[in-house]
């Protein structure tokens, strides 16, 4: 029997003779085109300063929440919260959960049952492929964005149906057909439940309320660790729902309940939101500037997309990795996305774009891009 220690040598040298391992950097000073933090709330010194008045606000407030909401962490300050979000989004009720990944584990692993069915679209976040393998459902993907390939799966499932999708995709950037889908999903039986975590701040209260199909969405997942610049997520629904994630979500029965900073901060968050009308167009003119800059390149294709995630495909790790050097000697921050992160043969370089990025810093990004483009 193989040690565990040379198991662990042998996986992190092929990852590395692979050229996809993976390492953690600190923060550095370049410009940053790869953090999520669209509306610029994460570095908001007003923000800040907000947050730290709301907890001035309650000075009987602990640092810490010292149990499970189910045991001593609940707060009524939480649950004024979730109603207050609920209401913001139009939703029945809301379920916080101390992230998007604990939210979508929870959620897809509780729900689904032995003998029902999920349908995934390939490119759904980790978080809800994840959720969906620790339930006992029979589970499908379905081709990214392609009615005809949902509805091939639609017609083979059983038991109670659910289809997961994004709103914007975490790393194509591009949206889903969410009329459709829900069309389909009608016309068999289907819930459909949409993570929207990349859609919040681009729009003001996300795609699917942007478009009026909240009504006919069974869920929403709500994260604040993107355009909202804090940490945690909102499961939006029914209040039937709600009541069944407290009982059956182990993520959300089993971990220590947020603490009363985290809960404070999307409290604050949400009503910088309501007044982000500027950033938001602030960010939009930017999406807008870069796509009229940069260089449609056949060998390098971009993705098409609409939001603040622009994603140029470099098809290797190689090269990915040598034009998110060259931007960095640039002092740009863009990250290249390596396989298995992406499907091999799509690495590419994964650009985020924010409400505080100025004309010149993304004139000097395309600029650059166009140049290493151009001479490959």
């Amino acid at each position: 029997m193989k040690p565990a220690a040379d198991f662990i040598q042998q996986r992190l040298a092929d990852r590395q003779q692979a050229g996809n391992y993976r390492t953690l950097k600190p923060e550095n000073d370049l410009i940053d085109f790869c953090s999520n933090d669209y509306l610029g709330f994460a570095r908001s010194p007003k923000l800040k300063q907000k947050i730290a008045e709301e907890i001035a606000a309650y000075p009987e407030s602990h640092n810490g929440s010292a149990g499970s909401r189910l045991l001593a962490g609940n707060l009524e300050y939480t649950e004024q919260l979730e109603a207050s979000i609920a209401g913001y989004h139009e939703a029945e009720a809301g379920l916080l959960f101390n992230s998007g990944y604990d939210a979508n584990i929870g959620l897809f692993s509780s729900l689904p049952q032995r003998g029902d069915t999920i349908i995934l679209d390939e490119l759904a976040h980790a978080s809800i492929i994840d959720g969906a393998r620790l339930s006992n459902a029979n589970r499908y993907t379905f081709k990214h964005n392609d009615l005809k390939s949902l509805e091939n799966k639609l017609k083979a499932a059983k038991g109670t149906i659910f289809i997961g999708i994004e709103s914007i995709y975490s790393m194509d950037g591009d949206a889903a057909p969410i009329t459709e889908i829900l069309d389909l999903a009608d016309v068999y039986n289907a819930a459909v439940i949409v993570d929207e975590a990349h859609a919040i701040g681009l729009y003001k209260t996300g795609l699917v309320q942007q478009l009026g199909l909240h009504q006919r969405v069974f869920a929403r997942v709500i994260t604040f660790g993107k355009a909202m610049g804090c940490h945690g997520a909102i499961v939006l629904g029914s209040d039937d729902l709600r009541r069944y994630l407290i009982n059956f979500a182990r993520s959300f029965i089993y971990t220590t309940a947020a603490s009363f900073h985290q809960v404070a901060s999307t409290k604050m968050a949400y009503v910088f939101l309501g007044d982000a009308d500027v950033a938001i167009s602030a960010l939009q003119n930017n999406i807008a500037l870069f796509k009229n800059n940069i260089s449609k390149h056949e060998a390098f294709p971009l993705i098409e997309s609409e939001s603040a995630i622009q994603c140029i495909i470099l098809k290797s790790n190689e090269k990915a990795k040598q034009i998110a050097s060259v931007l960095q000697q640039k002092g740009i921050d863009v990250r290249p996305i390596l396989s298995p992160t992406v499907p091999q043969g799509s690495e590419r370089i994964r650009i985020c774009l924010h409400s505080y990025n100025t004309p010149d810093e993304i004139l000097l990004l395309t600029d650059t891009i166009n140049k290493f483009l151009h001479e490959r």
